[in-house]
């Protein structure tokens, strides 16, 4: 097999959900139903909130999750599986529904952001999937939105392919980075397959190639006149890359009718060189030509850039942005929240000695409570199917302050998820993807509290509960734990 031959991604799992899946057939139980929820635990980097990526990837898994003869064999191949079983997976399709929330949804910790209703085979395959896909789109959605907020209006494009975990991290984490705010990438597949803006104009190796820098520049700029950005970093920035753009951009465009576009610095004291180069630019009367700079940037040194009071109109950053590399982990999770019997679901409960991993059980809503001015204020869990009327004082439970008394005055109230997913087949059509770019900068601005933005102490965005659904988490958590001390 090599990397050019057709993946079946349906493969894409952890070993143990088909030896579970098997043991659920072997014990009659594949028409059961279950509940599960994906949710994480704390939003990475210490930030307020994270980005929801990932959900289409997620939806065109399960409409296509089958297993070929190859892959029959190989299971067959292991010794550990019935031959009845095999024989179910020959014509096995996902028959659930997924419930999520619109992909580019600002999210907290703690709430279901995918909910999977199948039959208990069906939703034990697709964890792994839906995790790698979520898990990894989240994360590097919310690195992208951060370095975009850093960049203080400043475009940010996408360098990271060569530098990412493989080229599935590279085009997913280009899609991701789109979703998050930056204007376009370097990834030809991500821009194919996405209709992403690609951008790219040279590397050092054109300028080495030619020897002389000043003819690199001629030579590049007479094929793309309306196109030229120079890289002025490859012998000396300010005596030699500067003056030699300059000088093309005289000799060369401007009697053409053309313009520098701009100049990109990829070394060095980026703050220090930038305000050298604009002050270059500006006397040789390009003051409309864009210093761009890359080279291990982030959230962090683009504030530090900034502060410094850098002549930067744009940057573009690869590898802490495709990594994550600050905190690569998204620590997303897929557990079990209830189980169908005799037609009813009844709520299940992950108990731990580690308050933050007691999981939330059975079918539930999520709401995002808005105040006059449509700030969201916080995010409530309720019971499925309970009514939330806030023409009233909506009485509430901070589950870390139960002891309180609280309520929701002059707030209305937004049901966060759809049903995307029913019986297997889609049936709510999925946004293009500058869309959800866009549902993404929507809410950021006009609906997410700054205090939540930043990137010191930011402000802890409340995920309450209905008094009915606090009740019943605090009834089962009694009963799981009386049950098990007896």
């Amino acid at each position: 097999m090599t990397q050019f031959d057709k993946r079946n991604l349906s493969m894409m799992m952890d070993f143990y959900e088909m030896t579970m899946a098997n043991g659920y057939f072997e014990n009659d139980m594949k028409c059961k139903k279950v509940v599960f929820d994906v949710f994480y635990r704390e939003n990475p980097d210490g930030g307020g909130f994270a980005i929801f990526a990932g959900l289409e990837q997620v939806i065109e898994y399960v409409e296509n999750l089958r297993f070929d003869e190859d892959d029959i064999e190989y299971f067959r191949s292991q010794n550990i599986f019935s031959d009845k079983f095999l024989n179910y997976l020959k014509d096995f399709r996902f028959k659930g529904d997924i419930v999520a929330l619109p992909e580019g949804t600002v999210m907290y910790p703690n709430e279901p952001i995918v909910t999977v209703i199948a039959p208990v085979i069906d939703a034990q395959l697709i964890e792994t999937a839906i995790l790698a896909q979520i898990n990894h789109q989240s994360l590097i959605a919310t690195k992208a939105r951060r370095i975009v907020y850093s960049a203080e209006g400043r475009a940010v494009s996408d360098f990271g392919a060569r530098r990412a975990h493989n080229m599935d991290a590279a085009t997913y984490g280009a899609r991701a980075a789109y979703i998050g705010g930056v204007v376009g990438t370097a990834t030809v597949t991500a821009g194919q397959m996405f209709n992403i803006p690609v951008s790219g104009t040279m590397a050092h190796s054109w300028i080495m190639l030619y020897g002389d820098e000043y003819e690199a520049f001629k030579r590049y700029a007479e094929v793309y006149p309306d196109a030229s950005v120079f890289l002025v970093d490859t012998y000396d920035v300010v005596h030699s890359g500067v003056p030699n753009a300059i000088k093309v951009a005289k000799e060369v465009l401007e009697p053409m009718g053309k313009r520098l576009k701009g100049v990109r610095i990829d070394s060095g004291d980026l703050a220090y060189l930038s305000k050298k180069i604009r002050k270059m630019l500006d006397n040789a009367g390009l003051s409309d030509c864009k210093i761009i700079v890359s080279n291990s940037l982030d959230e962090f040194t683009i504030t530090s850039l900034l502060h410094q009071g850098a002549a930067i109109d744009s940057f573009g950053v690869g590898e802490r942005l495709i990594t994550a590399k600050s905190q690569p982990v998204f620590g997303g999770v897929y557990k079990l929240a209830a189980v169908e019997e005799n037609g009813e679901f009844i709520p299940r409960m992950k108990v731990s000695e580690n308050i933050e991993k007691i999981t939330n059980p059975g079918q539930k809503e999520v709401y995002r409570i808005y105040d006059s001015t449509n700030h969201a204020v916080a995010d409530l869990i309720t019971l499925a199917g309970e009514k939330v009327d806030m023409s009233l004082p909506y009485r509430y439970i901070d589950p870390k302050k139960p002891w309180k008394n609280r309520f929701f005055e002059n707030c209305t109230a937004k049901n966060l998820r759809k049903l995307y997913v029913k019986d297997g087949k889609r049936v709510e059509k999925l946004p293009a993807l500058s869309e959800i770019r866009d549902y993404v900068k929507k809410q950021l601005d006009e609906e997410i509290w700054d205090e939540e933005q930043r990137f010191e102490n930011p402000h802890t965005h409340y995920l309450d509960m209905s008094p009915t659904y606090y009740e019943l988490k605090m009834s089962l958590l009694h009963e799981t734990k009386r049950q098990h001390e007896e």
